[in-house]
């Protein structure tokens, strides 16, 4: 327990006089819990989670790390418990007819996609079947040296926001982390983008026949999840922004074998 909830504290950014403010445990208590010399009940240990934003994953290993069980399930998605998880995705992918959408996990890994997103890939001079077909990350198909931003017009605003808002994830999950620091030296410095965190993203593509298709991104996730695969999963869907867009994939749907 002891290393866990104080690295954990300490990544948030706060301090024992603070988290014993919000949670109203003294911090002569507090410290004692940190470093051993006194043991935490599992519902104060709870309240001092709960103060600190801990994901899922974080309450088990804290839990572990005190000598609890562990409060939140890791199931795999195709686990056969998992079946009605899965067709929630498949509704929610499908929900808006073949615009382009997927599903990530927490590292960024795609777990499903529509035919939309296929399609799109086509669009821009890609085969967007194979490689839907392989495993993908969305952060390196991007961000690779020679990945899909050299494919957007507002590269900057676009890539800039994207990076931001995984460095925000990444706080909290250690392997976004490496992975982050994996690509970061092929990267320039992109200005951040205020958007008030907001879930929505705006961005153009070079279509491989010269045109400009523009869409804007909306997440969605699970609320109050107590399962760690199933928080970790959103759904994106790139909404077609104007009418070009929209007639670029309708012709991609007509063609044959599209």
């Amino acid at each position: 327990m002891t290393a866990t909830l104080a690295a954990l504290r300490k990544r948030r950014r706060v301090s024992q006089l603070e988290l014993s403010l919000r949670t109203g445990v003294s911090q002569r208590h507090l410290s004692c819990i940190e470093t051993g010399r006194s043991r935490a009940g599992r519902e104060t240990l709870f309240a001092l989670l709960d103060a600190l934003g801990a994901t899922l994953e974080e309450r088990n290993q804290a839990l572990l790390a005190a000598g609890y069980a562990p409060a939140h399930a890791e199931r795999a998605l195709d686990a056969p418990e998992m079946a009605p998880v899965r067709a929630a995705l498949e509704q929610l992918l499908h929900a808006h007819g073949a615009t382009p959408a997927l599903v990530i996990d927490g590292d960024y890994n795609l777990v499903m996609a529509n035919v939309g997103l296929a399609r799109l890939l086509t669009l821009l001079g890609l085969p967007g079947e194979a490689m839907l077909s392989q495993p993908m990350n969305l952060l390196r198909a991007v961000f690779s040296p020679g990945g899909l931003r050299g494919l957007c017009v507002n590269e900057a605003e676009l890539c800039g926001e994207m990076w931001a808002r995984a460095s925000r994830e990444a706080e909290h999950l250690p392997r976004l982390r490496a992975l982050l620091d994996e690509l970061r030296p092929t990267l320039q410095p992109w200005a951040p983008v205020e958007t008030g965190n907001l879930p929505v993203l705006s961005f153009r593509l070079r279509a491989a026949d010269g045109r400009t298709l523009s869409f804007f991104s909306a997440l969605t996730s699970f609320g109050t999840p107590l399962d760690i695969t199933l928080a970790s999963l959103k759904v994106e869907h790139l909404f077609p922004a104007d009418d070009e867009t929209r007639r670029a994939l309708a012709e991609a749907g007509a063609e044959p074998n599209g």
